[in-house]
């Protein structure tokens, strides 16, 4: 069944439980999460951070892969997840922040298997919003406040020049090959580069040890070759490289958001 988001509303919600559930069977086909400035860290040292572009928006994003392909999550296996940290992004749902008139509002996927007959109800029998909401809508906060950050540290790395494309090319336990483009990383050679003022900026802003988190966190590519030893299909080898955009075939597969 599709997503459905729709504004959370206390009349047209009153009576809706939602079963509380430690698995994640609906992220099985999520291969990216977008990634919060406040997890890079966590993140980092189980997944890879990469920066994907959107050309109608002209909006960059950073994003973690959690699979190699599209529709492919390898953290998880069945409902468990494999990992120490799973992105706020996942744990959010069923609920969103979304812009709502001129504010942001909260919102919820009327079409989630999550919503049950029995479980946590979101809404007491005075129209209030329960504790279990209450503590829902604090996370919702956090992470919508986190992610205004997140877009200033992109916007920054992207005013500085920081980004390059990077490409992954892969070999499959059965021969075949593919690659993997659309994505950026930070180049290690320009962050040095920049003149002492510029770190010093990147410092205070709190920006410096995101970029350097994002850098070490593209190690973690090993751990997708790794957890795809549990697909019908493993990752025999991979290649990571830079390339310059123009040198991208036109047949390679790009990661979407």
């Amino acid at each position: 069944m599709a997503i459905n988001f729709v504004p959370l509303d206390k009349e047209k919600h009153k009576d809706l439980k939602l079963a509380v559930s430690t698995t994640f069977s609906y992220a099985k086909k999520t291969h990216l999460a977008s990634a919060s400035i406040r997890e890079f860290a966590q993140l980092a040292a189980t997944m890879p951070l990469v920066f994907i572009e959107d050309a109608e928006a002209k909006r960059h994003h950073v994003v973690t892969m959690l699979g190699m392909e599209q529709g492919q999550n390898l953290f998880l296996t069945g409902d468990s997840w494999k990992g120490p940290h799973v992105p706020m992004n996942i744990l959010r749902y069923p609920f969103d922040v979304r812009p709502d008139g001129d504010k942001l509002g909260v919102f919820i996927d009327e079409n989630s298997d999550l919503i049950s007959d029995e479980g946590q109800a979101l809404f007491t029998e005075n129209g209030e919003a329960s504790e279990f909401l209450n503590n829902r809508q604090k996370f919702l906060s956090d992470l919508a406040n986190s992610e205004m950050i997140t877009q200033r540290f992109i916007a920054k790395v992207v005013e500085l020049d920081l980004l390059d494309p990077i490409q992954i090319r892969l070999t499959y336990q059965d021969g075949t090959q593919r690659n993997v483009t659309g994505m950026m990383s930070i180049n290690e050679k320009k962050l040095l580069e920049l003149p002492e003022d510029k770190i010093v900026e990147l410092h205070k802003a709190g920006f410096l040890g995101a970029i350097y988190a994002v850098m070490m966190s593209i190690g973690q590519l090993n751990r997708l070759v790794e957890l795809s030893n549990d697909t019908e299909n493993p990752i025999r080898n991979m290649h990571l490289s830079a390339v310059g955009v123009q040198a991208q075939p036109a047949n390679e597969e790009a990661p979407s958001a």
